[in-house]
C-alpha cells in the first residue's frame, strides 16, 4: 500500500448564507496516508493561499474528537464514512488513491452557512441556554459522597452527557430533527439528583426553543444514531418524550 494516495476534491463554497454556493474541484496531490483529514484540507488551504487564492473556510478547535467544531458532510455522511469519529480523528488511509471526495457543510434552515463549511450552530447554544443547567448553591463543594447515585443512572447519565453537540444528527436526518442532541442534553441531567429541581421546567423549555429554532420533527429512523461520533443512543429520545408528557400533563392541572 502506498503512503501516499491522490484526490479529487468537490467542495462546497459559499461567500455567505444569502450568497448561491457550488461544489469547486480541487486536486489533492501526494496526500499522505498518516494525515487526518484537517490536516489535508490545511495542506489545500496552504496551496491556495501561494496561489493568491482564498483558502476553503472550515471549523475546528481541539482537533481531538471533543470539541465538536469539524462539522463536514464527507461522500454525503456526516463527520464522513467511520462510525463514532469525527471528522478531525477521519485518516486518509479510509480512502484509496484516485477517489472522488465530496465535502460539503451541515444542511439544516436552523443552521445557516456563514461560508464555505462553516455554519451557524448558535441555535444549539440557545437550546442549551433554554434549560440545561441545574440550580446549585454557592459555598464549599460538598463531599463527592455527600449525594449518593445509582450507578445505572450514574452511567446512564454520563452516556448522554458524552454529546459534544456537533450537529451531525441533524444533518442526517431527513427533517433536521435536533431530538437526539436535545433529549441527551435533558437526560443526562434528569438522571442525576442535582438535576430534578428543574426536570420538569427544562425539558418543556429545551424542546419549546428546539421548535421555534425551526428544527423538524422525529420519525425514529435512527438515522441520527448511526450518525453520532459519541454513539448517542435513540432511546434517551424516547426517555426525554416521556418526561416532556409528565410535564406537560402536571403543568395543566
Amino acid at each position: 500500500m502506498s503512503d501516499t494516495i491522490n484526490l479529487t476534491l468537490k467542495v462546497w463554497r459559499q461567500e455567505h448564507k444569502d450568497a448561491p454556493g457550488k461544489l469547486e474541484t480541487y486536486e489533492a496531490k501526494d496526500v499522505s496516508a498518516d494525515q487526518s483529514f484537517l490536516e489535508m484540507m490545511d495542506v489545500v488551504n496552504e496551496k491556495l493561499m501561494e496561489e493568491g487564492k482564498e483558502p476553503i473556510a472550515f471549523e475546528h478547535d481541539c482537533r481531538e474528537g471533543i470539541c465538536g467544531a469539524c462539522s463536514m458532510v464527507i461522500n454525503g455522511v456526516p463527520h464522513g464514512p467511520n462510525k463514532r469519529t469525527t471528522t478531525c480523528q477521519l485518516y486518509m488511509r479510509h480512502f484509496k488513491n484516485g477517489d472522488t471526495v465530496y465535502v460539503e457543510p451541515w444542511r439544516a434552515k436552523p443552521f445557516p452557512v456563514i461560508k464555505d463549511l462553516v455554519v451557524d450552530r448558535s441555535s444549539f447554544d440557545r437550546i442549551q441556554h433554554a434549560g440545561g443547567y441545574v440550580s446549585v448553591r454557592t459555598g464549599n463543594a460538598p463531599d463527592a459522597h455527600a449525594v449518593p447515585v445509582e450507578k445505572e443512572a450514574a452511567d446512564a447519565a454520563m452516556s448522554a452527557a458524552e454529546c459534544i453537540g456537533c450537529g451531525a444528527c441533524v444533518a442526517a436526518c431527513k427533517n433536521a430533527s435536533a431530538m437526539l442532541f436535545v433529549a441527551a442534553k435533558v437526560s443526562h441531567l434528569s438522571l442525576l439528583p442535582q438535576g430534578q429541581p428543574e426536570r420538569k421546567l427544562r425539558v418543556l423549555n429545551m424542546v419549546q426553543t428546539m421548535d421555534e429554532e425551526g428544527f423538524g420533527s422525529c420519525t425514529n429512523t435512527s438515522s441520527c444514531e448511526a450518525a453520532c461520533p459519541k454513539g448517542i443512543s435513540v432511546q434517551y429520545i424516547a426517555r426525554m418524550n416521556r418526561d416532556y408528557v409528565k410535564a406537560s400533563l402536571s403543568s395543566t392541572i
